[in-house]
Parts: structure tokens; C-alpha cells; sequence
């Protein structure tokens, strides 16, 4: 193995993840090489790409530090929470999860008035403690350390008491048979929880996750109304979301148009 291999493979296990240009400046040579280097070694099975960088592979969906978590697919996120943004509407309740793909979601809906959000997560609910002119709702129940969200049964019992209009979850894992999965089962719970009681249910997720199983389940899939991603799914899962009236929509669609328009391109029934 090349020592530059041997250097990123070193980097990646000590931080969690690497960067293309931290790593061309690192060790001398052009960005062109790192990516040749990381598309060799996700070749070989020990890295997994994504956009200016790579983590360490996983045969199974793994749950990645949440900082970690905020670098990985960061585009994508991005884009899907922009797309998301669109479907929220002043006088709403919604409610959002946790993660780097909700907080991109919360981040797009900061000049919304008039909604109602309940949240699990504490660093999407900092985002609103200023706010006056909407109704912020956290449920309550033990911190989770690291993920920085609310578990736990008063949790769950607080949240059970609630309606919304729309959920926007994401996921661990998106499988035809194991159906939504999650990475902690404390989180499965909650997700649970939130899902019993919304109107509607949007998984808003990028395309790294399909055809991933994660630890534990949260959802079957035919409990999902939408699905908001940056890529197609894979073919059967494409057909499985078509079968089942499930609308797919591919995020990456907004840059040339607006929802409008990328909702004529949604894979619906």
C-alpha cells in the first residue's frame, strides 16, 4: 500500500473523516491525486466518498459523529432542506427530527411566521429561541450525549400528545424489507412517536441511504406519504415508491426551477 493511502487511512481513523484539499496540502500533491487516491482505496472496500472528502466504509450503515455527520453529503443536505423549506407554509405545525438533514430543513424556514414546530433536536430548537412570531415546542426527556436530543419516555409520552400537519424524519437506513432503520434505538422510539401522530409523512433523506439497513426499525416503508432525496432511487425501490403512491422527489430538480416545477418531475402513482 502506497504511503499515501497508509496516511489517509491513518487520518480517517483518527479524525472520522478526511478532506480533499486538507489532504492535497498535507502531502504535497494536486487535489486530482487525492481523489484518484480515495477512489482507489473506496475500491478496495476501506473508504466510502463523498463530495471534497471520504470517511471510513461501513458494510452496514453506521452512525458517524454528528459533526462528522454535518460534513458528509453536505451538498445534498443542503439542496434537500431548500426543497423541503418549500412545503412548509406560514400557519403550519410541523414537526422536525433530529440530524445534520433536519437542521438543514430548520435552517430554510427561519423567515416562516405563524407556524407551529415541535423538535427533538436541541441544536434545530437554538435556532428559534428568539423568535416571537412562532410557536417552538420541545417535548422534554434526558439529553442523548453527542446527537444533542431529547429520548427518553417523557419524550415519547410528550410527543404522543401532539398533532402535525407534516413530519420531516430522516433515516439511517432506507430498505424495501427492513423499511425505515435507524442507527440508536432510543431515537427509533421517538421517531416513532412523532410519526403516530402527523397528517403527513415526509422522509427526507440523501441517496447514500438507500438500500442501507441500520441497527433498529422505525417505519415500514407504505407508512411514508413522500420521499425528498438528491438522487433517484435504485430501480426497485423506485418501483416500490411508485406501486405504493409514495411521490419521490429528487431535490437536485430545484436549481433549475422552481418546486413548482420539480414536483412535475416527482415519481407518483
Amino acid at each position: 500500500m502506497e504511503y499515501r493511502h497508509k496516511f489517509i487511512l491513518e487520518k480517517i481513523k483518527k479524525n472520522g473523516s478526511v478532506n480533499v484539499i486538507e489532504l492535497a496540502e498535507d502531502l504535497n500533491v494536486s487535489d486530482m491525486t487525492i481523489r484518484r487516491d480515495l477512489k482507489e482505496l473506496e475500491q478496495l472496500g476501506l473508504v466510502c466518498r463523498f463530495h471534497g472528502g471520504a470517511v471510513g466504509s461501513r458494510r452496514r450503515a453506521h452512525e458517524w459523529p454528528l459533526m462528522t455527520r454535518g460534513v458528509v453529503n453536505q451538498k445534498q443536505k443542503e439542496i434537500i432542506g431548500r426543497y423541503a423549506s418549500e412545503m412548509i407554509v406560514e400557519g403550519d405545525s410541523i414537526a422536525l427530527d433530529i440530524g445534520t438533514t433536519a437542521y438543514q430543513i430548520a435552517k430554510n424556514i427561519e423567515h416562516i411566521k405563524n407556524i407551529t414546530l415541535i423538535t427533538p433536536s436541541l441544536p434545530i430548537a437554538q435556532l428559534f429561541f428568539e423568535r416571537t412570531d412562532m410557536r417552538l415546542i420541545l417535548p422534554g426527556g434526558i439529553v442523548r450525549p453527542g446527537e444533542s436530543s431529547l429520548v427518553g419516555e417523557m419524550t415519547r409520552r410528550n410527543i404522543e400528545q401532539i398533532f402535525v400537519d407534516r413530519l420531516f424524519i430522516a433515516a439511517g437506513g432506507v430498505d424495501i424489507q427492513a423499511g425505515v432503520t435507524e442507527f440508536n434505538m432510543d431515537d427509533a422510539l421517538i421517531k416513532q412517536a412523532l410519526i403516530k401522530n402527523a397528517k403527513e409523512v415526509i422522509l427526507a433523506v440523501d441517496a447514500s441511504k438507500f438500500d442501507k439497513i441500520s441497527f433498529t426499525h422505525v417505519a415500514d416503508l407504505n407508512q411514508i406519504d413522500q420521499v425528498i432525496t438528491d438522487a433517484p432511487p435504485p430501480e426497485e425501490l423506485r418501483q416500490f415508491f411508485k406501486q405504493n403512491g409514495i411521490a419521490v422527489h429528487i431535490a437536485l430538480d430545484m436549481l433549475d426551477g422552481s418546486l413548482e416545477n420539480s414536483n412535475k418531475s416527482a415519481m407518483q402513482k
